[in-house]
């Protein structure tokens, strides 16, 4: 360990703060209030405030209860917004929800709010703006692959990708 990393745990041990069961609960509303948070995310700052176990448990389910925390509805703000906003395909939003615990049921939920005509109309734009900025690529099928991993680094299906090239090969071609 180098000395910045032993720093920082000192200075965590030092000045954590700590919560009596209800002044948690307020904070937790507070931090479920101010945007949708997974339940993992919440978990994790009901123990960054000095909790056990037994009183995160009843926390937690107090806010599912008051409707504070809502995992259906984490996960489809989640992906509508990762879609929206940072234009990510199907496959990188699953893989996020995933690595944030979110259930099967609420990934496939989420997933299926995405309108499918946005979504290959998002496709079509980011490949033309790629193809755009490959102008002085020569060799066609390094520009091909330089497409099919931008589009697959964002997330996109294989199987669409394919498709697209596929379809605008003509326009590769020429371009």
């Amino acid at each position: 360990m180098n000395f910045a990393t032993l720093w920082d745990l000192y200075f965590q041990y030092m000045y954590k703060q700590y919560f009596s069961k209800d002044q948690a609960l307020q904070k937790a509303k507070q931090y479920c209030a101010y945007q949708e948070r997974s339940h993992t995310e919440v978990k994790e700052k009901l123990y960054s405030f000095g909790l056990y176990k037994k009183d995160v448990e009843e926390l937690l389910s107090i806010l599912i209860e008051e409707n504070y925390l809502n995992e259906e509805r984490f996960a489809i703000q989640f992906a509508g917004g990762r879609f929206r906003i940072k234009h990510w395909g199907r496959v990188k939003i699953k893989y996020e929800l995933k690595q944030k615990q979110v259930s099967d049921y609420c990934i496939k939920k989420a997933l299926a709010a995405i309108d499918e005509r946005e979504y290959k109309k998002q496709l079509q734009k980011l490949f033309d703006l790629k193809l755009k900025s490959l102008k002085a690529e020569k060799n066609i099928y390094s520009k091909k692959r330089k497409l099919q991993d931008h589009l697959l680094q964002k997330g996109y299906e294989t199987g669409l990708i394919r498709e697209l090239i596929g379809t605008r090969m003509t326009q590769i071609d020429t371009d």
